[in-house]
């Protein structure tokens, strides 16, 4: 079977059940967000150490993540009611709940957050950072696509969660690196004044 098919080269392309739908449809932007989001996260799993305790826990978090992300990237490119919706797995409240419970273990070793932080810091916690910004993307398009088309509510909830996740992961490679948080400095006036 050939790589490519050229079916796509008017613009269009195939949902789950043979609909065709421009490539710039809310459906086809969200999906293809989640798709970059899970690339993002294969970026930052390159920067992690599967040799220390958290970098284990690290692994097991990601691998997991790249699966589920292709799950809702299925469930998204199925509609509803679609002859092939047997076929595909939707998110469920299990998964949530998965979410949060790795978010409280992950971030019972940050230290409390007082202020606003800047990401950045380590490599793998500026990766993760980086992913956690598309993966906002990815869920206002997917706010934005449910004034359009019916879709799982899980999902959302899902992203929403999963963003807390990586926030809470980049914190947490941080601290176990040895860097602590860069708070945010909000400008003001007397400092305008001074770089002038």
């Amino acid at each position: 079977m050939k790589l490519y098919t050229k079916t796509g080269d008017d613009g269009s392309t195939g949902l789950f059940g043979g609909d065709r739908v421009p490539k710039d449809h809310p459906r086809v932007e969200t999906y293809g967000t989640i798709d970059e989001l899970n690339a993002s996260l294969g970026c930052a799993e390159v920067a992690n150490d599967p040799q220390h305790e958290l970098g284990k826990q690290f692994a097991v978090i990601f691998r997991t993540l790249q699966s589920r992300l292709f799950d809702l990237g299925a469930d998204l490119a199925t509609p509803e009611a679609n002859k092939h919706e047997a076929k595909i797995a939707r998110i469920e409240q299990g998964q949530i709940d998965e979410l949060e419970q790795w978010i409280d273990s992950i971030e019972a070793g940050n230290d409390p957050m007082t202020n606003f932080i800047l990401p950045g810091g380590t490599e793998l916690a500026s990766r993760l950072h980086l992913a956690r910004t598309i993966g906002r993307r990815a869920e206002r398009n997917l706010v934005s696509l449910t004034r359009v088309a019916k879709i799982n509510p899980l999902s959302v909830i899902y992203l929403n969660r999963l963003s807390d996740l990586l926030f809470a992961m980049a914190r947490r490679a941080n601290k176990e690196a040895g860097i602590e948080d860069v708070p945010w400095i909000p400008g003001s006036s007397d400092s305008k004044s001074e770089s002038k």
